[in-house]
């Protein structure tokens, strides 16, 4: 009898609904897919949970944005191994600048192609 293979876990962080439901159903076609409105609702879904195999989050959101959501998970040793995608209309150098700072892993603008998305965490969460 062979066990169960786990499937990788993707947290989408994402305050537009129909961009946050299209990246949930194409990653859902992989990958065990949970998602949250905001940097705060993600961090209530962490502190309650297991930790991702990976993070996709908006940098531009209400309540937390994306920059400081990822600051808080490399601050906390529970969460800080967790890749972090950002994604975001916010695409000049120093945007992406920023964003590597941060710790993020890739640097998505928007509009994106789902292809795109797909192949970058394939590439993240297999390597």
């Amino acid at each position: 009898m062979t066990a169960a293979v786990r499937r990788k876990t993707i947290l989408v962080v994402e305050d537009d609904e129909a961009v946050r439901t299209l990246l949930t159903r194409a990653l859902g076609l992989h990958y065990a897919v949970t998602a949250a409105c905001d940097g705060l609702d993600a961090m209530e879904q962490l502190k309650s949970g297991r930790a991702p195999d990976l993070i996709i989050t908006d940098v531009m959101m209400p309540k937390m944005n994306g920059y400081a959501l990822s600051r808080l998970l490399k601050a906390d040793r529970r969460w800080s191994h967790v890749p972090i995608v950002f994604l975001t209309a916010r695409a000049s150098a120093k945007d992406v600048a920023v964003g590597v700072h941060d710790s993020g892993r890739h640097y998505i603008s928007k509009p994106f192609g789902v292809r795109d998305v797909l192949d970058k965490v394939g590439r993240i969460l297999n390597a």
